[in-house]
């Protein structure tokens, strides 16, 4: 069985001062992540305060390269097959997302993805993984 991927309408997002850093960057290809000042660990999802040790962060570009850590396929939510998946990126941290411009069916728990980003109804930049 082949289950292609196809785009959905994307939500607007949910923008203020503290995340237009990443929409910003997300317009122009480039995933961002937070990461302590103090205890030097990465963190997803993007917040000003480490939830590790509570220090500052700052943000910094990903490579947008990671493994599938887990992935299911809806099928039955709405009209058009979707997968969500949780990525753990190569710089340690695993954020929810979806897996587009593939066949569904072959995706795999450990698969190398790569980031592509999609248009949401406000003009941001969603980031989204493909197979690499």
């Amino acid at each position: 069985m082949s289950t292609m991927s196809q785009d959905r309408p994307l939500g607007a997002s949910i923008t203020d001062a503290s995340t237009t850093p990443f929409w910003e960057a997300a317009k122009q290809g480039v995933l961002k992540i937070r990461r302590c000042t103090a205890c030097k660990k990465p963190n997803w999802y993007p917040r000003p305060v480490c939830p590790f040790c509570f220090g500052d962060t700052e943000w910094e570009s990903s490579k947008g390269t990671g493994a599938i850590y887990s992935v299911t396929v809806t099928r039955r939510a709405g009209p058009i097959p979707f997968a969500m998946a949780y990525v753990t990126l190569d710089e340690g941290v695993t954020m929810l997302t979806n897996i587009t411009n593939c066949d569904l069916d072959t995706l795999k728990i450990g698969q190398r993805v790569k980031v592509v980003f999609k248009p949401t109804e406000d003009g941001n930049m969603l980031p989204m993984f493909t197979p690499a």
